[in-house]
């Protein structure tokens, strides 16, 4: 669907739709990074760690795009310079976390440490996997049918990163669990970093709508 063919109201109504999305977004990952960053430095574990982080750096690209959608509402139209600054802003979160998580993986590495395995981080992320999905989808849709809205497919595009950062992170600890091999956490963490990049490198460029297609 072309922006151009939307009435006033329609645009209006999606706009609110993918807005009470990023709170959705931000509420959701306030109380899931804390669990999984409490789980993670309790447990040693460095990819829940990186979740958890993951999932503060998700939130905030989340209220950069939440405020940029209620501004839109306000004023009744999109300011394009300060949302392509906003679009920045969100691509630069993507790096913090890769940068994070190489750090935190070559330190486990190089310190040998042994985590623990942890039945609630392992519930988290389960849940995380039903969740986000849902929410990445809901979020693309919302931008497609506003013509391509690049800000909105960033932010799933960021859903979409907490989606495969919790499918590896669950393989990595799930395969620790069974046979304990200490470098899949990390390795699971470097994996989470290779993603980030790459999302991070398409938002910066305003690639997303490719991305973020089916």
């Amino acid at each position: 669907m072309s922006a151009a063919t939307l009435t006033p109201a329609e645009t209006e109504r999606l706009t609110r739709r993918g807005l009470r999305l990023a709170w959705f977004t931000v509420a959701y990952n306030v109380v899931e990074g804390a669990v999984a960053i409490t789980v993670g430095v309790l447990a040693g574990l460095v990819s829940m760690v990186g979740f958890g982080v993951d999932s503060g750096i998700e939130s905030a690209s989340a209220v950069l795009v939440g405020l940029r959608l209620a501004a839109r509402l306000r004023h009744g139209h999109a300011d394009e310079v300060k949302e392509r600054r906003a679009l920045r802003a969100v691509a630069l979160t993507f790096f913090v976390l890769a940068g994070y998580v190489t750090v935190e993986g070559i330190r486990s590495l190089v310190d040998g440490e042994t985590p623990d395995s942890s039945p609630v981080g392992l519930v988290l992320l389960a849940a995380s996997i039903v969740v986000m999905p849902i929410l990445a989808r809901a979020k693309r849709r919302v931008g497609e049918q506003l013509g391509g809205d690049p800000l909105i497919l960033a932010d799933a595009a960021e859903t979409r990163i907490c989606v495969l950062l919790s499918i590896s992170t669950l393989v990595g600890l799930g395969l620790y669990a069974l046979v304990g091999w200490t470098w899949l956490d990390p390795v699971a963490g470097f994996v989470i970093a290779v993603f980030a990049v790459m999302e991070g490198r398409e938002a910066w460029e305003g690639e997303l709508e490719d991305s973020c297609g089916h």
